[in-house]
């Protein structure tokens, strides 16, 4: 049996009336950028998250750089992030002129690690950017501690997080901005690229709401600020008000297939040898990947795609080691936990619509490798 690494086919079929229907209504009323379908998705998500302020963008990766932008984050200002993670974290730091700081991370979690983010602030360093990384928040308790002692701001990315939450407050309420994605392998993903920008400050909720129309001024075609072109698009807007009553189902599935991918593991007598993400008990997961670390890596990624099941590596190089950063001096093995689980980590596949004969065979597939 094939087992796809994502099925958003199944998802679709789920709601394909709704959604077309919702899609007819933005081609009926030809209204494409901003407008209703907008002004209400971002209510309606600042309500779902409990933030004050949710403001659409055109990615993700746009939404990091709103926020830091918002943030004032000058040339030459200093963040600290982790290297394990997709690269648009730090690309946004870098877009605007900024050095991104890596720190190592916690080898269990895989979140970043507040020991090292307090022995890595220096008098340039102005704000943190941790990540809720495979749906896991990472500690923020400590990240917001650290931050209020020395006088940092805190940008979450929350990419992968939506609905996950760090002592009952959900991802995007934890800090002074955080960044979503609803790029369509999301928990809650759009038909294309779409982002989101949250706060609980006014002052960051406007500018951001400037900036990302080329900073208009509340009359059109005036000017306060320089921004850019970057606008949640009614279309994405709609097939996102369509499946938002539906996350927090599909976040409880997914943690349910997690939970049976553990017992199946278990009762192969595999639990030496595939170990999964922690979850901390503040914690409350989303799983958005459900990564685990094998031994012999590669190899175990090719054994797995001759026997159909989807399976992928997140991620393959950790940022400090990128060509693009190379000027910033990390040598190999300067951050040793992150470049380890470059090396070992594995994403299976995970969806709501994951059945457990599925994740039998998955299992079934890593014992036959293990030789369990």
């Amino acid at each position: 049996m094939a087992v796809p690494l994502l099925d958003l086919k199944a998802q679709y079929a789920s709601l394909k009336e709704e959604i077309d229907a919702a899609v007819a209504g933005v081609a009926e009323s030809q209204y494409f950028i901003n407008g209703p379908q907008v002004t209400t998705f971002q209510e309606e998500i600042a309500a779902w998250i409990g933030v004050d302020h949710a403001i659409g963008c055109a990615s993700g990766s746009d939404a990091l750089m709103l926020a830091l932008w918002a943030l004032d984050l000058k040339p030459g200002d200093e963040v600290i992030t982790t290297p394990f993670t997709f690269f648009a974290t730090a690309g946004a730091i870098s877009r605007l002129g900024g050095v991104p700081v890596f720190v190592d991370i916690e080898p269990d979690t895989f979140n970043i690690d507040p020991d090292a983010i307090a022995a890595a602030i220096t008098p340039r360093t102005v704000g943190l950017l941790p990540v809720h990384i495979f749906g896991v928040c990472a500690d923020m308790d400590r990240i917001n501690a650290i931050a209020r002692e020395h006088g940092l701001w805190v940008v979450e990315d929350a990419a992968q997080a939506i609905g996950a939450t760090w002592n009952g407050e959900q991802a995007g309420t934890l800090g002074d901005a955080a960044a979503f994605s609803f790029f369509p392998s999301k928990n809650l993903g759009a038909w294309g690229d779409g982002g989101l920008v949250t706060t609980p400050r006014a002052d960051l909720a406007t500018t951001v709401s400037r900036l990302r129309s080329h900073g208009n001024h509340p009359r059109k075609y005036h000017h306060a600020i320089i921004g850019c072109n970057s606008r949640l698009d009614a279309l994405q807007a709609a097939i996102l008000r369509v499946k938002l009553p539906h996350l927090a189902a599909w976040n409880a599935e997914r943690r349910a297939a997690l939970v049976r991918y553990q017992r199946l593991v278990q009762e192969a007598g595999l639990a030496d040898r595939v170990t999964f993400q922690t979850v901390p008990d503040q914690a409350e997961p989303i799983v958005h990947q459900c990564v685990v670390r094998l031994p012999r890596r590669d190899d175990a990624l090719e054994f797995l795609k001759t026997r159909g099941i989807g399976c992928a590596v997140y991620y393959p190089l950790a940022l400090h080691r990128q060509a693009c950063y190379a000027d910033l001096g990390y040598a190999e093995g300067s951050l040793p936990i992150a470049e380890a689980a470059t090396a070992q980590v594995v994403g299976l596949p995970i969806y709501p619509e994951l059945t457990e004969d599925q994740q039998v065979e998955v299992v079934g597939a890593l014992a036959e490798f293990l030789g369990a």
